[in-house]
């Protein structure tokens, strides 16, 4: 659940790091010191950590370097100008061999109307034979550059399909939470979009799930953050279990994640929101190294259905009310918006 006071912490443990690392405070700088002080990416956590404890000068270089290995859009933001490059030295290429082959056929026209004007008027037998010869090898060379010309944009269409996967993974790294392997805020946000463009058109039933780990704080104190962004994984499996075809599941932000469900209605949802949440229960939490039990992992989930023509932002703070509704009426629960609990919730609130 977005903590706005938390938020406001990490961002004040950030520019305390940057201040007392001697950072200058630019965007790129602060968005990677947030995500070192949010704990939310375990490389930036481990690499910065070891780099503060050791007291390691913050140069520029290191700084772009960080950037680059830890934090996906900046990855992202370099393959793409990558491809970007390699796209545009393909397209000159190409266009060069196209314009040489404008200026061969061109060429090759000049050869046939020369012939043509030769062939008035008498000729002897060897002139004849002269002039056909020419046609001849012109014509076979013309032959020849055609068939090079066509290995050479084969060769060209099979980079144009590389450079197009290239880019087909730099998309969906783009979309991916790096922690969890199922999609980022940005990835929710166009599924978002694109499930709000349906319920205008076609009315469409489209309903979201807020969920929220249990207790997350108490995993991260207890054990460490290793062991938290375990618990993370293990959720958003269940999570990718439990959605398919259209559906899209979602690293809302920390141990928050969501749910988009299309085509499904509050009561469906609602189901699907207590399978989610039974398939999270029965699973434990194992060390690895020892086979210890570390413990139960709950979580609770607000459901709300997306009304014809209503703004995104309302239905996510409905599902956000019945998400703090399933947590104050006792965690582990699944509470829609219709639900009786939320009305005595709205009462007491009041």
């Amino acid at each position: 659940m977005f903590n706005n006071d938390r938020e406001q912490a990490f961002a004040k443990a950030a520019l305390a790091l940057m201040s007392g690392a001697g950072v200058m405070a630019t965007p790129d700088n602060f968005e990677l010191f947030y995500a070192y002080a949010s704990g939310e990416n375990p490389a930036i956590a481990q690499v910065m950590g070891a780099l503060i404890d050791n007291k390691t000068p913050f140069t520029p270089e290191l700084l772009a370097d960080l950037r680059l290995r830890c934090l996906s859009g900046a990855r992202a933001a370099v393959a793409m100008e990558s491809v970007g490059g390699n796209m545009g030295t393909l397209i000159d290429d190409v266009l060069s061999k196209l314009e040489s082959s404008a200026r061969d056929a061109a060429n090759y026209k000049n050869t046939l109307s020369a012939a043509t004007g030769q062939l008035g008027g008498e000729r002897s037998p060897a002139d004849l034979r002269k002039l056909v010869d020419g046609l001849i090898a012109a014509t076979r060379a013309m032959e020849q550059r055609t068939k090079s010309l066509e290995g050479e944009l084969q060769a060209s269409s099979q980079q144009v399909t590389d450079l197009r996967c290239k880019l087909d993974d730099v998309r969906k790294e783009s979309m991916t939470d790096p922690l969890t392997n199922i999609a980022n805020r940005k990835a929710f946000d166009e599924a978002v979009c694109a499930a709000v463009a349906a319920i205008a058109k076609e009315g469409e039933e489209v309903s979201l799930l807020m969920c929220d780990i249990d207790f997350f704080k108490n995993f991260n104190d207890s054990w460490g953050h290793q062991t938290g962004d375990q618990v993370l994984r293990l959720v958003a499996s269940c999570l990718a279990e439990n959605v398919k075809g259209r559906d899209t599941a979602a690293r809302y932000g920390g141990e928050e994640f969501a749910v988009l469900l299309r085509g499904v209605g509050l009561d469906a949802a609602t189901r699907v929101a207590d399978q989610i949440r039974s398939t999270v229960e029965v699973r434990r939490l194992v060390k690895k190294s020892t086979g210890e039990v570390l413990g139960t992992i709950t979580l609770s989930i607000g459901v709300a259905q997306f009304a014809p023509g209503e703004a995104v932002d309302t239905v996510i703070r409905r599902a956000d009310a019945c998400l703090y509704g399933a947590k104050h009426a006792g965690r582990n629960l699944v509470i829609n918006q219709d639900d009786a609990r939320m009305a005595a919730l709205e009462t007491t609130a009041a």
